[in-house]
């Protein structure tokens, strides 16, 4: 039972990595129609300009972690969203009324160009970080095995729930998050109304950077470690729980997201490591006969 209680706790702070990630994928393919190939990369710029701020920090004499935290949450965050607001400015608002090829493969291309870029700016050796959070909660420690809640797990799964709550919070109830869905609509009527439609893409491009900024932070120091390529990996998983839940919905996004993280931590626990990649995937083959649409997706409906 106890080591049941670990993998499940493993599972749901992988996941919510994942579930950060997938939200700006379904973002973007719920108002466009365009899949974001590039999104894992702007994950992993977040990682590395997470880092970047902390050698900083540590070079000024700002030791102090919870400040630490704090700042290189904000860098991550500001910075990361101008690199989304960038690439959408310059790499998707010319091929908006393209066929849908032109914009896949040009997602393609950004995906590889930001590889190379950062592979040349910082380097093709992996970037260590040393543990800022350690120590956490410890439980059933009279049996045979101890389940330990870590203060990073923790600060993991709180801080994404918070996040989550509040981009729900501003699709649903806020002007900006009416703009998107009227948007998701229909783009042509929503201009005609009056919404800025250039605008309110490049905001959610913005919002989808921001959160993919704070899990590559969270992703760097939960595994302390970080290279150029960790954006593809990362990203296509992402791309398999937004799917997975059902991509365009929010709600499915972050589904997916912990659906995977707890498939891969259950069958490293009880089955072969090697495959718990193969068995994410299978499992999502097996969802999508069943449900074309995902877990929590709705079939489009066919304007005429």
């Amino acid at each position: 039972m106890g080591y049941f209680l670990q993998q499940l706790i493993n599972g749901v702070s992988l996941g919510m990595i994942y579930a950060l990630i997938a939200i700006g994928y379904t973002m973007v393919y719920g108002i466009i129609g365009m899949i974001n190939f590039a999104h894992g990369e702007i994950f992993m710029i977040g990682a590395f300009i997470s880092i970047i701020t902390f050698m900083v920090l540590s070079l000024l004499g700002i030791g102090w972690i919870p400040l630490a935290l704090v700042i290189m949450l904000l860098a991550t965050t500001i910075l990361t969203s101008v690199y989304g607001w960038a690439l959408e400015r310059v790499a998707y608002r010319p091929l908006r009324n393209s066929p849908r090829l032109a914009a896949l493969i040009t997602a393609i291309g950004m995906s590889i160009f930001l590889q190379n870029y950062v592979q040349l700016l910082q380097g093709a050796r992996v970037k260590p970080l040393q543990p800022l959070i350690s120590g956490g909660f410890r439980f059933l420690e009279g049996g045979d095995f101890v389940v330990t809640l870590s203060y990073l797990q923790l600060f993991i799964i709180v801080l994404t729930i918070v996040l989550m709550l509040a981009f729900t919070y501003l699709i649903n109830k806020t002007a900006l998050g009416r703009a998107q869905r009227a948007c998701q609509q229909d783009l042509g009527m929503a201009g005609l109304i009056g919404i800025n439609v250039d605008r309110t893409i490049s905001l959610t491009f913005v919002m989808g950077a921001t959160l993919a900024s704070v899990a590559g932070l969270i992703f760097l120091l939960n595994y302390g470690v970080i290279d150029f390529y960790i954006g593809f990996l990362a990203g296509v998983k992402a791309f398999t729980a937004a799917v997975l839940g059902g991509i365009g919905s929010l709600p499915g996004a972050m589904l997916g997201g912990l659906l995977i993280g707890l498939i891969e931590a259950f069958w490293s626990a009880y089955f072969t490591v090697e495959y718990k990649d193969v068995a994410a995937f299978a499992i999502l083959v097996l969802v999508l006969i069943f449900r074309p649409t995902g877990l929590l997706g709705k079939p489009d409906v066919e304007k005429v």
